[in-house]
């Protein structure tokens, strides 16, 4: 393995290799803690219920959640990472081999940053993309200025060129939404829309060096703290058990719907968590029918759609095929289906 070499020597690698294994250590039990603590939250904290859920809780399932729910945090990080990693290099190429940042920024393959740009693309609402396009600008500027510092045309035209159109072409397609969101008072919406394009051709090239470390190493410290509790929050409200309502009752007298997460159905009875967090065992010559519940829809945050689209919406959402409800089944409003 190489040496980095930085002002006053080179990083030992024996100490690169101690803090990349940590990482790597790290990294594998965080989906772990987070599927065990969401377990925690849907038994409401109760030791014996949370047990009964890891015996029947399929791993292939929550695991599925996890991916469906947090995917968009993965090129968020990737291209973050680059971003910041790459400014530290151009900026104070002597000390930057001393921060993982740059070092990681730096081995960070090309293909690897752009299936995140082709993720994020497709994953992140339209409000966002604004600064996808920010990052990528940024990411190809101080790319080109670590690559071509000889060819002064291409060195202008990727980081003054390219930011500039790009960043006009942002604009003229947001700027309706830009203008709904500011007459809706939707001041952080506009923000997100307008901002962007407009910072891209500042983070094409190098910052001073007294201040490098400062806008680069402390934002990305700062967004490695608080993105496991943010990350853990968004998790902890994912539904990782099909919503359900079973009739339960003999066959000629009155029938009670049971409204809760279905567990497991086994040859003798049927197991369904209900809202109040209390287990329930119905045994299965009780049971009349069964129906899946639709998650309750939440309104969106946000009434600003850009040219049609809902800047809540991202692109995967309109491609994708959606079930839609023509009616609500009165067995999930807690009535039989027959009050007969």
């Amino acid at each position: 393995m190489t040496d980095v070499y930085v002002k006053g020597g080179a990083i030992p690698p024996r100490r690169r290799r101690a803090q990349l294994n940590w990482l790597l250590t790290v990294l594998p039990a965080f989906p772990l803690v987070l599927l065990v603590l969401r377990l925690w939250y849907l038994s409401r904290q109760d030791l014996p219920t949370m047990l009964l859920l890891v015996q029947y809780v399929s791993p292939l399932g929550m695991i599925s959640a996890l991916f469906i729910t947090l995917i968009w945090t993965v090129p968020a990080a990737i291209l973050v990472l680059r971003a910041l990693g790459g400014i530290l290099l151009v900026s104070a190429p002597d000390d930057a081999g001393r921060s993982l940042l740059a070092v990681t920024a730096l081995r960070m393959p090309d293909w690897v940053v752009l299936l995140a740009t082709m993720l994020a693309a497709f994953t992140w609402q339209l409000r966002l993309l604004p600064l996808l396009g920010m990052l990528l600008v940024s990411i190809l500027g101080v790319t080109a200025t670590l690559r071509f510092r000889t060819e002064r045309w291409l060195m202008l035209w990727n980081t003054v060129g390219v930011p500039v159109l790009v960043g006009l072409l942002v604009l003229v397609f947001v700027w309706p939404g830009v203008v709904a969101a500011w007459r809706a008072g939707e001041i952080g919406t506009a923000l997100l829309l307008v901002v962007p394009p407009l910072l891209g051709p500042l983070l094409t090239g190098p910052v001073p060096v007294w201040s490098a470390r400062l806008v680069t190493h402390w934002p990305a410290v700062a967004a490695a703290l608080v993105a496991p509790l943010a990350v853990g929050v968004i998790f902890l409200r994912a539904p990782v058990l099909p919503n359900s309502a079973v009739e339960v009752g003999p066959e000629d007298g009155e029938l009670e719907v049971v409204r809760g997460q279905l567990i497991a159905v086994d040859d003798t009875s049927t197991t369904v968590l209900t809202s109040e967090g209390e287990v329930r065992f119905i045994a299965n010559d009780q049971v009349r029918s069964k129906t899946l519940c639709p998650e309750p829809v939440r309104p969106p945050d946000s009434a600003v759609a850009v040219r049609g689209w809902q800047v809540e919406r991202s692109a995967l959402s309109w491609i994708a095929p959606a079930h839609r409800e023509t009616e609500v089944d009165p067995r999930c409003l807690g009535r039989p289906l027959d009050p007969s």
